[in-house]
């Protein structure tokens, strides 16, 4: 997304939805989420059980397949769980209990009002996990959820076995990057774009999601999605209130940086990462360059893996599921993985 607009002075209420979702069109009881945008088919062989579970105060839906120890997914933007369709047949094969969750406000997760910065969405990851009866799990995030994985790992560590990450640095990198590095600044547009009240909602959902495909194919390598994950993709958005939800993360992000509610979680990422960790990034990702990913292991004090996709843009578990899952399979199995 080329949008360069600087972020408003006017606040964005987070109690409340975009002007182009009101409360009324909100997913309930009566009027929910369809089955079939969140719960798209999967390959042929692939056997996932999709329910809801309660963490944190709301309900947070989530897929899972096959059996063994836990490896939680977690998605990014503009995505929903369905992006990591290709792990998890390929992690129930290698003999784990695969789960992929909707992040709160996305999919057939609750709509909150509030609740969308990093900390409560972190401790929405490791409720879930704690819901589904694990002692701790491996956990995987991409984008957003893998800031989110960052920040899980550093506030609920006993809960964390392993962590991999996949196209985002760790969160005090994500700030430096943003404020000393002007290429990434230009790179992260969409981030100052989505400061604007009301605008980014309405954009994301006009024309029928065509602004989510065309953001994946603009953040894709060579190999881009075919046109049906694109419409899986587009439809998801256009559930009521999930525009609105999905940025809400990103609005926090930029207007804590100088607040005391985001200078004081930026201290408490200080904190190290002690459970091994796996990073991996596509050589060519548009939006997270690789200078400001690589480094991230000075937060990391564990054993800590970089593994640089040569070709992959921002989505390499999708451009390419195959050697994306044979490196995050072998690496979970492995007992010792080294420095």
């Amino acid at each position: 997304m080329t949008d360069p607009a600087m972020p408003s002075d006017r606040p964005t209420p987070s109690n409340q939805p975009a002007p182009d979702h009101p409360a009324p069109g909100r997913p309930t009881p009566d009027r929910p989420v369809p089955a079939s945008v969140v719960r798209p088919e999967l390959a042929a062989g692939t056997k996932v059980t999709h329910r809801e579970v309660a963490a944190n105060g709301a309900r947070f839906h989530i897929a899972e397949a096959g059996d063994g120890p836990l490896v939680m997914l977690v998605h990014g933007f503009p995505q929903f769980w369905w992006t990591w369709r290709h792990q998890l047949g390929a992690l129930a094969d290698a003999g784990f209990r695969a789960v992929a969750m909707d992040l709160r406000g996305v999919g057939g997760s609750d709509r909150t009002p509030r609740g969308y910065d990093p900390a409560n969405l972190a401790l929405d990851i490791t409720g879930v996990i704690r819901s589904l009866g694990e002692p701790d799990a491996a956990l995987v995030g991409h984008d957003l959820g893998g800031y989110l994985a960052w920040t899980a790992a550093v506030m609920r560590p006993k809960l964390v076995r392993r962590l991999a990450v996949a196209s985002m640095p760790h969160p005090r990198r994500w700030r430096s990057a943003m404020l000393a590095d002007v290429r990434q600044t230009s790179a992260s547009s969409h981030i100052w774009g989505f400061q604007r009240p009301w605008i980014p909602e309405r954009q994301l959902t006009a024309d029928d999601g065509e602004l989510v495909a065309r953001l994946i194919r603009d953040w894709s390598g060579p190999t881009l999605p075919d046109e049906e994950a694109l419409e899986t993709y587009r439809r998801a958005m256009c559930i009521p209130s999930t525009a609105h939800c999905s940025v809400e993360p990103y609005r926090w992000l930029v207007r804590s940086l100088g607040r005391p509610d985001g200078i004081q979680f930026y201290r408490r990422m200080k904190r190290p990462v002690r459970v091994p960790t796996l990073h991996l990034h596509g050589s060519l990702d548009p939006v997270m360059r690789t200078r400001s990913a690589a480094g991230s292991g000075e937060y990391v004090e564990a054993p800590y893996r970089w593994r640089l996709f040569d070709g992959l843009g921002h989505f390499p578990h999708e451009e390419d599921p195959v050697a994306f899952s044979t490196e995050l399979v072998n690496w979970l199995k492995d007992p010792e993985p080294d420095r």
